[in-house]
């Protein structure tokens, strides 16, 4: 089974727009009132039986069950008799509202991200329809449900082997889009070890060194933006909260950002198709980025997206492409020598490798990169062999299925976007 994610560009007409922010806006109710009603809950089993809270405590009875996702979904049928507002959205888009909540509240539970956060207005940017029609792809757009046929700009072509199966409408500062989920039943190998093996070293000086000695310094995305959003920040501070020109300058902020994140995105993909086109294997270190972005240089490392490039677009590219993709242990990559393996100890201001017992010299980032290749092809000799690894053996064959799927994706339209 091979699941994708493509989006597109909607062009609504003004009926459509006005339904959109209608929906968006009935889903931010039920997600404020289900968070309303899991707080209330939780509050009101901070203290004791026998004691009261000092500051405050919503009394409910002792018996009461959590009010969960399956608790919550049947009093939303229930209160549409008390709020047929509720009746004009469609029943699965406000569940999958629910659903949302319910993860998010999981995933603090669990210790994994911050308690869920109450939406206001204009905070709702996305909903989903989890059940889509059958042909509901059309030349002219998507047939979605409560919406109709919407306008579509298809920026690509959609292989006719995949099926549709749930569309979320998102609203951005330049508009809205359709991402849609594709399903297909089929299935492609993943793709084997071979041909040349590349290790990249990612970090702020450089943005990635190569094994291979190619260095590519750090692109300032958002350098080159932050005069403009200074002023505008500048002149946001001055207006009236919630006022006609503040809500302009929200969006004209808006847009700055998202064309820096799209900035980066592209650039993002631009090289790691430039890596593909050299390399059979390529390895990178068990990096976990969010450490990296609490420190003093974490506006740094969040403008360079290093976790996005290399735990997102980088694998995905390579599947695409054809190559093999894999993670290393990241200690000690910078304090070992790659051609002779010995220990050289140095800190980060040292930004030349010497080393003493063989009197290899060459940038610090470059020797870490050729260590992390050494060892991506021993974790991939030990799994498949040594007679599997290398940079001997023949490229792999591309699969007929990858050229029918991804094949489709160099058709892009001419439409001005």
């Amino acid at each position: 089974m091979l699941n994708m994610t493509w989006e597109f560009k909607l062009e609504p007409t003004v009926e459509q727009v006005s339904e959109i922010e209608h929906i968006l806006d009935v889903c931010r109710s039920v997600w404020n009132f289900a968070l309303r009603e899991r707080k209330d809950w939780l509050n009101s089993r901070k203290s004791r039986v026998n004691a009261c809270s000092i500051r405050q405590e919503f009394i409910l009875p002792a018996d009461a069950p959590f009010p969960s996702y399956a608790r919550q979904c049947k009093s939303l049928t229930a209160a549409k008799t008390d709020f047929p507002r509720l009746k004009t959205v469609n029943a699965q888009v406000l569940q999958q509202v629910i659903r949302k909540l319910e993860a998010s509240w999981e995933s603090w539970r669990l210790k994994r991200s911050g308690f869920p956060r109450f939406k206001k207005p204009n905070r709702m940017r996305s909903f989903v329809f989890p059940q889509m029609l059958k042909n509901c792809i059309t030349p002219d757009g998507i047939k979605l449900p409560q919406l109709g046929l919407v306008k579509v700009r298809w920026s690509r072509e959609i292989p006719d082997l995949f099926e549709v199966k749930q569309a979320r409408i998102v609203r951005k500062a330049s508009g809205y889009f359709v991402i849609l989920s594709l399903q297909a039943d089929v299935d492609i190998p993943a793709v084997m070890p071979h041909g040349h093996p590349v290790g990249i070293d990612v970090g702020l000086e450089y943005f990635l060194s190569t094994s291979d000695g190619e260095q590519v310094k750090r692109p300032r995305f958002f350098n080159a933006l932050h005069r403009k959003l200074r002023l505008l920040q500048r002149r946001l501070k001055n207006k009236q909260k919630g006022s006609a020109n503040w809500l302009k300058l929200q969006k004209k902020i808006s847009r700055v950002h998202q064309r820096i994140a799209d900035t980066r995105k592209d650039w993002h993909f631009k090289l790691a198709h430039h890596l593909c086109d050299n390399a059979g294997m390529i390895f990178v270190e068990d990096l976990d980025f969010r450490i990296m972005a609490k420190g003093m240089l974490g506006k740094h490392t969040l403008d360079a997206g290093l976790g996005q490039f290399t735990n997102q677009i980088l694998p995905w590219v390579g599947f695409k492409r054809d190559v093999y993709y894999g993670k290393v242990d990241a200690r000690g990559t910078s304090q070992e020598c790659p051609d002779c393996g010995a220990e050289v100890r140095k800190d980060l201001s040292t930004r030349i490798h010497h080393c003493h017992n063989c009197g290899s010299i060459k940038p610090r980032d470059v020797a870490s990169g050729q260590v992390i290749a050494a060892r991506g092809q021993r974790v991939v000799e030990m799994a498949c062999g040594g007679e599997a690894a290398g940079a001997g053996v023949t490229q792999s064959s591309w699969h007929p299925l990858k050229q029918e799927i991804f094949g489709a994706t160099q058709g892009i339209s001419t439409h001005n976007l």
